[in-house]
């Protein structure tokens, strides 16, 4: 069983030695531990740090943000051969002892994606309208991907091999929420086990600004129920537009019918506009759901493909050599 600790990096030269430091060197149930960093091009000295604190694995590319970073650690760790994935943070947010606890799930084989679960009331850097933020966020992943994840916005995780073939991220932000709805939405068993964090070493890069974490967390979780859920977001929307339609239009009747409607035509123009729009955005409901099969589909067969190729690569390195 190999496990490799992938930890994605942006000009952490200063703190990755003392997250590298906390790191285990021995996992009961795992025979092999490597690690990874993944450069995501930092413009201090994060890769000769890495390699002269005897980092196994070093991937530098250029600077594509967190969730693309997260995935070519992902597929540099299945290069690598690893059994078991386990995603932190370079700023050392998450403890290092609790690795142990993400895996053993995996090694058990009760599941496939483990999230660490931080203890966000005890956590004092948190404001509380980020706390909030963080409930609403795993309140919506937990409806979008039918999963039981406590802190679905935790980086802190562990993937096994089979999952990690199977996930594509799409967003530029963050890898969190969508990576776990994708395992729910195809039956990878998904896990939660509590976990402690570290104090901080700097601020988050995520959080620039309260009024910045806001947006982009609101427009996530709006993109996760329009990707994950299209039909049902759009019938909602749909219907809440028609509603507003149908309603004005039973106000317009109701003056007709009192011998009033001559003054009340407005009512009647702004009903068959909202009634239309609700209707086209039904359509739009069952369009996004026939798009969300196909993209299904070309996951499966990114997947397959991911297969296939370890397949043939395991044939080939089995061959008498002559």
């Amino acid at each position: 069983m190999k496990l490799i600790i992938q930890i994605p990096c942006y000009n952490e030269e200063e703190h990755l030695p003392v997250t590298l430091a906390a790191l285990p060197r021995k996992i009961a149930g795992v025979d092999i531990i490597e690690y990874l960093v993944v450069d995501d091009g930092s413009t201090d000295r994060t890769s000769e740090v890495a390699r002269s604190l005897g980092v196994h694995h070093v991937v530098r590319g250029p600077h594509r943000g967190l969730a693309r970073t997260f995935m070519v650690g992902l597929e540099a760790s299945i290069h690598a051969g690893a059994d078991i994935i386990v995603n932190t943070d370079a700023d050392n947010q998450y403890c290092a002892e609790d690795i142990g606890k993400l895996v053993a799930p995996i090694i058990a084989g009760k599941a496939e994606l483990v999230v660490g679960a931080r203890p966000i009331k005890m956590i004092r850097h948190f404001s509380p309208l980020k706390r909030m933020l963080q409930r609403l966020g795993s309140w919506a992943v937990r409806v979008a991907s039918g999963t039981e994840v406590a802190d679905a916005p935790s980086g802190f995780r562990a993937i096994s091999r089979n999952a990690a073939m199977q996930l594509k991220v799409f967003t530029d932000y963050s890898y969190t929420l969508e990576t776990i709805i994708q395992a729910g939405r195809k039956g990878i068993a998904v896990a939660s086990v509590p976990i402690r964090t570290n104090k901080d070493l700097r601020p988050s890069r995520l959080v620039k600004s309260i009024a910045s974490y806001v947006r982009r967390s609101l427009v996530t979780i709006l993109r996760i129920f329009m990707t994950y859920r299209p039909l049902r977001f759009f019938l909602i929307l749909g219907s809440i537009v028609f509603g507003a339609g149908f309603l004005l239009g039973a106000r317009f009747l109701y003056f007709v019918a009192i011998g009033a409607g001559t003054g009340h035509v407005q009512s009647l123009i702004l009903a068959s506009m909202f009634m239309m729009i609700g209707f086209m955005t039904w359509v739009m409901g069952l369009l996004a759901d026939i798009i969300s099969v196909n993209r299904r589909l070309l996951e499966e067969a990114n997947a397959r493909l991911w297969k296939l190729e370890e397949a043939f690569r395991e044939s080939l390195d089995s061959r008498p050599s002559k």
